[in-house]
């Protein structure tokens, strides 16, 4: 591979991806709060697609969060589906109000919500007769499935909604590279994206991209300020305003150090 695999766009710095790559997106375009607002309103495939890939987003924190509820494996996929088979329906998003904060704090309240409600209409279900479930401060202390530990339903949710963001601004970054050919150049360069230098020091990663030490240098350097911008964006999608972006970064960070 030549030096020149790793020439970029001078204005940000990250691979010159064109019209329509994340670099170009505004920030707050799109967030999660528009999403579910507009498919409120808006009949219309691409809002319908939009959210659906939203709820997929989310789906495993929520599932982490029902599962450290103490229901077991078969009975939290059901409920989590069913959550967001009511999202898709639409009945839940009258309630969606951007001004309420931070897009998974409101979902998992939401979600809370819809567990109790369930558990409630089971209760009613099964008076005067079958197995009754156990109440949720019950299913706590005899959790099954979940490791042995302190960790709360609230904790599990959001390192699996940190982990899931995460997820998707490394699949964002892995695109824009791919888009300009430079797939195999990114799946070099990622180890040292996540701290995983060590494994191959930058000489023999030149060695084997057949370039100088000093251009991996630079490349690794703007793969990570590429991943910070595509970061503080995907940030900027899941709070209400710009002004709370720094402050759920530092939260994010925060929950993936626990």
């Amino acid at each position: 591979m030549q030096t020149g695999a790793f020439e970029t766009n001078a204005a940000n710095g990250a691979p010159d991806a064109g019209p329509g790559a994340g670099g170009q997106r505004g920030t707050f375009v799109t967030t999660h709060w528009s999403v579910v607002l507009a498919a409120g309103t808006e009949n219309t495939p691409q809002a319908r697609a939009s959210l659906e890939k939203l709820c997929q987003t989310y789906w495993f924190p929520l599932y982490g969060y029902v599962r450290r509820r103490g229901y077991a494996e078969a009975d939290a996929k059901d409920l989590t589906q069913a959550f967001f088979e009511w999202v898709l329906e639409r009945d839940w998003l009258a309630l969606a109000d951007q001004q309420r904060g931070r897009f998974r704090s409101f979902l998992l309240t939401a979600f809370s919500r819809f567990l109790i409600n369930e558990w409630t209409r089971t209760q009613m279900q099964k008076r005067g007769g079958g197995v009754m479930v156990l109440p949720f401060d019950q299913a706590e202390r005899g959790s099954r499935g979940e490791p042995a530990d302190n960790t709360t339903p609230e904790q599990i949710y959001e390192r699996r909604w940190a982990l899931a963001l995460l997820d998707q601004v490394m699949s964002s970054l892995g695109a824009e590279y791919a888009l300009q050919g430079k797939a195999d150049l990114f799946a070099e360069l990622r180890p040292c994206l996540l701290g995983e230098r060590s494994s191959q020091p930058y000489s023999a990663l030149a060695s084997k991209l057949g370039t100088t030490e000093g251009a991996v240098k630079a490349a690794v350097h703007r793969l990570r300020q590429r991943y910070r911008q595509l970061l503080r964006e995907e940030i900027a999608h899941t709070v209400a305003a710009p002004s709370e972006v720094e402050e759920e970064m530092r939260y994010l960070f925060a929950v993936l150090a626990r």
